[in-house]
């Protein structure tokens, strides 16, 4: 595909492994780099993670042929606004590069539909641990005691349960309007919520909130 024949793209260097892509965008500052995955001498999500380092100015959609977990959250985690397969129409390559200059994520609906699915898989249980059978003493009658109340699991990086909520819906996909309404606030105060909960978990964007809250569990209706 000729990138530089989609609208809004002009294609300002071409490279054939991560070194090479750093060195260009050092070169060139370019608003946003397609990056591939497997590369020689620094692979993708390495020149992810340096180039959202050390060139903040410039996003990253990843345009590949795998799709697979690793590949998918190991991409986020780098600092990836987008994650397009190789299959991707232009139309939707010019969209996702749209949306991540206007600071929105470039994530395809299947990407947008394995991370909900990936956020609402229940958590595998421990095997139990079986104990060799020892017989017990008669038990002594005691007082009855009044139950502890149960107690919610603390929340990582000291975020509130609002703060959470809001995580949750940004995961599942919602816009901050569609937050304000579900919430039943306003647009205002979910945006505060999502300042709050971003400088907390140090991500810069909401693909990386997704990605935070996958690691976490955090999930509409957890």
């Amino acid at each position: 595909m000729l990138l530089g024949l989609l609208p809004g793209i002009t294609v300002v260097g071409s490279a054939p492994d991560g070194e090479e892509a750093l060195r260009l965008v050092a070169e060139h500052a370019p608003d946003v780099v397609l990056m591939d995955l497997r590369m020689p001498r620094c692979d993708g999500v390495e020149a992810t993670r340096r180039i959202r380092a050390e060139h903040p100015g410039t996003e990253v959609v990843v345009l590949t042929t795998y799709a697979d977990d690793d590949s998918l959250f190991s991409a986020l985690q780098a600092g990836a606004r987008g994650f397009l397969t190789k299959d991707a129409g232009a139309e939707e390559i010019a969209r996702a590069v749209a949306d991540v200059r206007s600071g929105a994520a470039g994530l395809s609906p299947q990407v947008q539909l394995r991370l909900l699915e990936r956020l609402s898989e229940p958590k595998q249980a421990e095997p139990e641990r079986t104990e060799p059978e020892q017989v017990a003493p008669e038990p002594v009658p005691a007082p009855a005691v009044a139950p502890a109340p149960a107690r919610r699991p603390a929340l990582p990086d000291g975020l509130t349960q609002r703060e959470a909520e809001v995580l949750a819906l940004i995961a599942a996909g919602l816009s901050n309007a569609e937050i304000a309404e579900r919430l039943f606030v306003s647009p205002a105060t979910v945006k505060t919520h999502i300042n709050n909960l971003f400088a907390k978990t140090a991500v810069r964007d909401r693909a990386q909130a997704v990605a935070y809250a996958f690691r976490h569990g955090i999930s509409d209706g957890s």
